[in-house]
């Protein structure tokens, strides 16, 4: 999930992907995926831990797993895993591993903070198991060139093949650096890669079968585990699903679409609600005349009216309140551009010193997804497509700046995209929100299909990113598939839940990628 990260550390989170030459590790068929599941051999390795310096009521550890797969006995990274034991030790089921999402989400911190928030009926059944994957916070994480990194091209700023040649070879500059930073576990930071490294991490819990909860860049992680290891699937409960079949239209067409979505279901959600700042106001003409101010240089970000926000700050900003969705916040947020008066604000990140390196978790996109653009007569042509699609938000911000900075990757990659072949024995849950604004209601359901009768689709009916905890049947549903593997009945669907109250918990400017040009300061959370 996106949210502000207001901490001080030195190293800041990414959201700039770029890619990697390395030979191609292409998924197993279910048959293949039962024989390799019976190799391996020797005794899985243990987990020593000991109380977390940051909460002693937490048990931390590391696992010591090769950097290249293909090469076991090669050199290893130290994944870094938190356990927070089940609270009645008497009514425990095992082990729950979480992903909170990304790429780069940390699982350390999830569990640490305990940020997802899970059932008292899940923290008494459960050990909850959270692991940095390879790459990420604690796990050797990939680091760039800080001074470098911030020079990024705004991806909707491109103008000509010239800008398009030039941000080809930005990315090549940024892909040398990294690796020369990060070393060998650059080009292995894959989530195939993770896959492997979760069931080490499952062997060397006690495990028979593994027990997972993912969510959004998280469903990835399950959805290759069950393809590669059904037999070793206890239950996995994904929520929030990437489609990993897509190609380059696919996925800036079906991103651009559900952004559009969550605008609209925003702006009825004004029209009906005598509170939202903006009820009875003409929102989008508003929201159009924003977007006209900000392509001209005139929408200064409130707080600090030295800077102008750009069309790629404005949609990435108004992308991330739809998350919660935080749709108070966000009225109050449109409306203080619109008129200059200062709304309150988080607090800005400290400013980066020129020697500083920034994690970069986003490489696994690019190891990931290959989506390929041309010139820059494609790239416009996609651009101009998405502003068809969506008449407000013209783009997905997110989609296209994960494309942008994918240009040029090398191939093949680690893990390209496919058509799920999941064995029938591997049974997973997946659920989603109709109004997703970043994982769309399509892929899960694509999803789904391809999974075929290993999977069942459970359909949250309102918005936001993550479904589990909005309301009693979203969180019972998953609750009782992960305590008794019961799934729920095949079409089943979650009324919507209203998320006034509920967001305003919430940072209210959340903003999905970073550095986000104009706004100096803020960044990518996962």
């Amino acid at each position: 999930m996106l949210s502000l990260d207001n901490g001080g550390r030195v190293r800041a989170r990414l959201a700039v992907v770029v890619s990697s030459l390395i030979a191609a590790l292409l998924p197993l068929s279910p048959v293949a995926a039962g024989t390799a599941e019976q190799g391996g051999g020797g005794p899985a390795a243990s987990v020593t831990w000991t109380p977390c310096a940051d909460d002693p009521t937490a048990d931390c550890g590391t696992l010591a797993v090769p950097i290249d797969w293909a090469r076991p006995r090669g050199a290893t990274i130290d994944l870094a895993l938190v356990r927070r034991k089940a609270t009645d030790p008497s009514a425990r089921v095992g082990s729950l591993v979480i992903n909170p999402g990304g790429p780069g989400g940390s699982g350390v911190d999830a569990v640490l903070e305990q940020r997802l928030a899970f059932s008292a009926e899940i923290t008494r059944r459960f050990d909850l198991v959270g692991f940095d994957p390879r790459g990420v916070a604690r796990s050797h994480p990939v680091v760039c060139s800080a001074a470098l990194a911030y020079q990024a091209p705004d991806p909707l700023a491109l103008r000509s093949q010239a800008d398009f040649t030039a941000l080809v070879a930005y990315n090549q500059r940024l892909r040398e650096d990294c690796r020369a930073r990060t070393g060998p576990l650059f080009d292995h930071v894959d989530t195939l890669s993770v896959v492997r490294d979760l069931d080490a991490i499952r062997a060397a819990l006690g495990d028979e079968k593994l027990t997972y909860y993912g969510v959004s860049y998280g469903t990835l992680i399950g959805q290759l585990y069950a393809e590669r290891f059904p037999g070793r699937v206890r239950a996995l409960a994904l929520d929030s699903n990437m489609d990993h079949s897509l190609g380059t239209q696919a996925f800036l067409d079906t991103e651009t679409a559900t952004v559009q979505d969550s605008f609209d279901e925003f702006v009825s959600w004004c029209d009906r609600t005598e509170t939202c700042a903006l009820h009875g106001k003409d929102v989008r003409a508003l929201w159009a005349g924003l977007i006209d101010r900000a392509d001209r240089g005139e929408l200064p970000f409130p707080g600090d009216p030295s800077v102008s926000l750009n069309r790629t700050s404005l949609l990435s900003l108004v992308f991330g309140a739809f998350y919660g969705p935080a749709w108070s916040q966000l009225a109050d947020v449109l409306v203080a551009l619109d008129t200059g008066v200062e709304p309150p604000a988080p607090s800005a990140e400290p400013r980066r010193q020129e020697d500083e390196v920034v994690e970069n978790p986003a490489q696994v996109f690019c190891e990931d997804y290959f989506l390929p653009v041309r010139d820059f007569r494609e790239y416009a042509a996609h651009v101009n497509r998405a502003a068809r699609i969506a008449p407000d938000m013209r783009i997905s911000p997110l989609a296209i700046a994960m494309v942008a900075a994918c240009l040029g990757q090398p191939t093949p990659i680690p893990d390209p995209q496919h058509q799920l072949r999941v064995a029938p024995n591997a049974q997973v849950l997946l659920g989603n929100a109709v109004h997703d604004p970043a994982t769309p209601y399509v892929w899960a359901a694509s999803t789904a299909r391809q999974i075929g009768r290993a999977g069942v689709l459970l359909t949250y009916e309102g918005w936001g990113h993550r479904m589990y905890g909005r309301g009693d049947c979203t969180t019972g549903a998953f609750d009782r598939y992960l305590v008794s593997r019961a799934l729920p009945a095949r079409g089943t669907r979650c009324p919507a839940v209203p998320p006034a109250e509920a967001t305003l918990r919430r940072a209210p400017w959340p903003v999905p990628s970073g550095p986000v040009p104009g706004l100096p300061g803020w960044r990518f959370r996962s």
